[in-house]
């Protein structure tokens, strides 16, 4: 097979032979549950963590898939088997895995009620963050609020993010180059649009919104273990706008791009409104972590055609 493997509905298909009924509940009612790894070197950053987590979700939404771990291993194995391959020399891959509950009963007339499973790569989107690492990130607070918990707990990774889309088409009204800054119903920090946020202050160290308030980032996570072997001390606690709006630096971590350096924040400079001393530490540790030069990398395939 010369086109990417995906694993679809209990088999092994082409990319292109993936097609999702209109009558699933993922695209009628937005029940998605989902996971978004991405390879160093062809080989999957915190797999199990990852796993873990999706495993979490399911067993909040109530859907079984019927797939152990080990089975969820394997089958992410042979896809990426086949597809990492087909990269450059130096490029990665971003895996994909969602689930579905199936037909939506009303629309599904005929159709199987199994939940809908995929697991599918593509190359990392280098372009749509690579000149970030030296420009930096604009962020700004809209009035479109975080779920709330009384919604959906925020350690469930789902699909439902018509709240992130609105809050960034709100935070591009008044920076076109900004992402949107989520605050909860009290008026605290929460996330950025698909990523976590963690602000740093001289004599304190990274702080980081409660966990408990946040979904639990595999990302976050890494940048705390890596920040504490820096002997950057790191906790979280509630932060105010203005908190943020006074602290030194201010990082959004995630999957793909792993780190970024916010230079400013609703229009006014973050510190000097340059990408700082310490984001320039710990994306070096982070590299030296996962032995790829992530900036570099990132620069190198953002030139390459999707």
């Amino acid at each position: 097979m010369n086109e990417p493997l995906a694993y679809f509905q209990g088999e092994f298909v082409g990319w292109s032979q993936v097609h999702i009924s209109p009558s699933d509940a993922g695209f009628v009612q937005g029940t998605t549950v989902a996971e978004q790894l991405r390879t160093f070197r062809g080989n999957l950053f915190r797999l199990d963590e990852h796993l873990a987590r999706l495993r979490r979700s399911l067993e909040i939404v109530g859907v079984d898939p019927g797939l152990t771990t080990p089975q969820w291993r394997t089958i992410i194995e042979r896809v990426l088997e086949h597809n990492y391959p087909m990269l450059a020399d130096g490029d990665d891959l971003g895996l994909s895995i969602f689930v579905t509950p199936g037909a939506y009963a009303p629309f599904g007339a005929g159709h199987s009620h199994a939940p809908t499973v995929c697991v599918a790569t593509q190359p990392i989107a280098f372009d749509q963050f690579a000149s970030r690492y030296v420009e930096g990130q604009a962020l700004v607070v809209t009035p479109i609020c975080q779920v709330p918990s009384a919604c959906w707990p925020a350690e469930l990774k789902c699909r439902s993010r018509m709240h992130y889309y609105l809050a960034d088409q709100a935070a591009r009204q008044i920076d076109p180059s900004a992402r949107a800054l989520l605050l909860d119903l009290d008026g605290f920090v929460c996330e950025a649009s698909t990523a976590n946020v963690v602000a740093y202050f001289r004599g304190e160290g990274l702080i980081s919104p409660p966990r408990e308030k946040i979904l639990p980032g595999v990302s976050v996570g890494a940048l705390a273990e890596l920040a504490r072997k820096q002997g950057i001390p790191f906790h979280d606690r509630e932060l105010t706008v203005s908190d943020v709006q006074r602290c030194d630096e201010i990082f959004l971590t995630s999957t793909s791009p792993c780190l970024l350096p916010v230079v400013r924040l609703n229009q006014q400079p973050v510190g000097d409104g340059l990408p700082g001393r310490i984001f320039t530490q710990l994306i070096q540790a982070w590299s030296e972590h996962v032995g790829v030069d992530i900036v570099s990398q990132a620069q190198q395939f953002a030139r390459r055609a999707r």
